[in-house]
């Protein structure tokens, strides 16, 4: 199926590993024009090498002045902006409420939610120009279920959905189109840590951790990070062109988080 989006000009934040990798993978397949940005050096590194193609920046997104200079960035080497995936976000801590560091909540919330915001109030008047425009968000299934010893990611995630909804109101005006993916678990090295650190908290084993949160899935499998690269790519495509203020679930039809 031809999506429509060559030649999309197309920013990804947290693009250069992990799911925001898969994500500009697949719109380079597709013929988009891909700028990413990153705070991993290496992983930049690596991303020059395997994919010279697709342009980079070194950005904090909780940093507004570096997203302001990272914008320059972009929209120079794009000439333009049609696409933004807010895609960077971080696991925070894990523990009971009372026993997180008031520093790691904020961080937590700073780049996982108003890394968002950053981006986004900078993204509108580039996307104002654009016959294709549209904004995805990266939330999560603790978007939509409370999620123990996790109280920082799910407030975050949770704030993405709340975010994404309002803004999809004031944007739809200018043919902007806004949505949020709530991915479940998705395979991959951040996920096991999580795992790891829950399974430490609960006494467990990082096996019986994932049993349990697969056990409230209908599908009980892990999420791939293709998966929701497809998704995203056809909410930024002309087929997509109603598609806005929702919040898509890719988790295999999950009931909980445990």
């Amino acid at each position: 199926m031809d999506l429509g989006i060559r030649g999309l000009r197309v920013l990804i934040t947290a693009g250069a590993g992990g799911i925001g990798l898969k994500v500009a993978e697949a719109f380079a397949q597709e013929g988009a024009r891909v700028h990413v940005c990153d705070i991993d050096r290496a992983a930049l590194a690596r991303l020059k090498e395997s994919h010279p193609a697709i342009s980079a920046s070194e950005c904090d997104v909780a940093d507004r002045a570096a997203v302001a200079k990272l914008f320059q960035e972009a929209v120079a080497v794009l000439g333009g902006l049609d696409c933004l995936v807010n895609n960077a976000g971080i696991a925070g801590p894990t523990g009971p409420v009372h026993e997180i560091a008031p520093e790691d909540w904020d961080r937590c919330i700073e780049v996982s939610l108003t890394s968002q915001f950053n981006c986004t109030r900078i993204a509108v008047e580039h996307l104002k120009q654009s016959g294709n425009p549209s904004i995805v968000n990266l939330s999560s299934a603790a978007g939509k279920f409370g999620f123990p010893n996790r109280s920082p990611y799910s407030a975050a995630k949770w704030g993405v959905v709340g975010f994404t909804k309002t803004i999809a109101m004031e944007l739809g005006q200018y043919g902007i189109r806004c949505n949020a993916i709530l991915p479940g678990v998705v395979e991959g090295e951040r996920i096991r840590k999580v795992i790891e650190a829950k399974a430490e908290v609960a006494g467990k084993s990082p096996a019986e951790i994932q049993s349990a949160w697969l056990a409230h899935a209908s599908i009980k499998e892990l999420i791939q990070p293709d998966q929701l690269a497809d998704m995203i790519l056809f909410l930024a495509s002309p087929r997509a062109r109603t598609f806005s203020g929702q919040a898509i679930s890719i988790d295999g039809n999950l009931q909980a988080l445990v």
